[in-house]
């Protein structure tokens, strides 16, 4: 056999693979390779917060036009809710998605509607493409299998009907069971945010995922003059189980949660504490949630009076600027891990790695 002859194998592997090779490099040298999906180069930076009420602005007021129940849509979003008060630089937009009400399915990908409104994964997904996302702000999971308002709801239920025991006597060994089934949920509603900024062409390093947990809206430190229907009508026994184990126990599963989607995560189950509603003789900034509230107007229209006392025990206009600020301090940190607590000044102070993992004094 001629030397060329044997040497004719090998050269139709190396042509074979050269092939492909010469392609792409006159794709990229004529400028015809194809573009990778995502916001152009000179698109505006952007926050965009995802979740349920206490993300939305509930109790704050001042709801964006279209949100407080025009047409069926009650997502109470409001132009004074935390994402707004993260103090992030000029260039940056900070963007408001949150609904009153939803729950983890309504924020990841699917084809229902939530008080009129699609999928705020899939509008995330639009939103990425005209903006550049630095940070996606997710807080979701409590009006899942926790139920957290109609927990709330029904210790306030176990005082007006002067039951023998409050509601946390039901709820001691059941509380941690609902905290259980809610985590997968939450962590599939994350890995949708995920697959669409992949979508929209963005690394999972390119921009930061925060899920935040929840403050306690009530406590054992409730004026008595308040505890009925003047403002807080709770036993202090489910007050005090409400501070010091549900929202921990539910801090714990959202840690875990955002643990799956490698999302970082800034812990709230000790940031209202000595804020929460009926704390002060008077209602001033020293309260960080709403107390029992009536919408008075809303009881005169059928179609606004089922919501009427939505607004009650969230998040107040003072507490939105706290958690805001710190939210934002938390951000302009490389840290995994974060959590929120008053100081004695009065203020909310972050702490970020170690020092936030820590069991904290309850």
């Amino acid at each position: 056999m001629r030397a060329r002859d044997r040497f004719r194998p090998l050269r139709l592997v190396l042509f074979t693979l050269a092939v492909p090779i010469i392609g792409v490099s006159v794709l990229l040298a004529d400028g015809r390779a194809p573009t990778a999906p995502g916001p152009p180069a000179e698109a505006p930076h952007a926050v965009v917060a995802l979740g349920d009420s206490s993300m939305s602005g509930e109790g704050v007021g001042d709801y964006e036009p279209g949100t407080n129940g025009e047409n069926g849509n009650w997502c109470h979003r409001s132009n004074r809710a935390l994402v707004h008060h993260t103090a992030m630089t000029r260039a940056i937009t900070t963007i408001n998605l949150a609904c009153s009400g939803a729950v983890a399915r309504d924020v990841g990908l699917t084809d229902a509607t939530h008080h009129t409104e699609r999928s705020q994964a899939r509008r995330l997904a639009e939103l990425a493409r005209r903006y550049r996302v630095t940070t996606v702000v997710v807080q979701m999971g409590a009006n899942d299998d926790p139920g957290f308002a109609r927990t709330v709801t029904d210790c306030a239920g176990a005082w007006l009907l002067g039951r023998v025991t409050g509601c946390a006597a039901n709820l001691t060994e059941e509380w941690p069971r609902r905290v259980e089934r809610m985590v997968p949920k939450v962590s599939a509603a994350l890995a949708d945010i995920r697959t669409v900024m992949r979508e929209a062409g963005y690394r999972d390093s390119a921009y930061s995922l925060v899920v935040q947990s929840y403050a306690a809206p009530v406590g054992p430190d409730v004026q008595t003059s308040l505890q009925s229907l003047a403002g807080c009508p709770f036993r202090l026994e489910d007050l005090t189980w409400v501070r010091t184990k549900a929202v921990h126990q539910l801090s714990d599963g959202l840690r875990r949660a955002a643990d799956t989607a490698g999302a970082r995560f800034l812990d709230l189950a000790g940031a209202g504490t000595g804020h929460e509603a009926c704390t002060s003789a008077v209602e001033d900034r020293s309260e960080w949630f709403t107390r029992l509230t009536v919408n008075w107007g809303d009881l005169r229209h059928d179609d606004r009076a089922r919501h009427a006392m939505q607004e009650s025990f969230h998040p107040n206009g003072s507490g939105h600027e706290q958690i805001g600020r710190c939210l934002g301090r938390f951000l302009r940190t490389p840290e995994r891990f974060g959590a929120c607590v008053p100081t004695a000044a009065g203020d909310l102070d972050l702490l970020t790695g170690a020092a936030a993992l820590k069991p904290p004094s309850r």
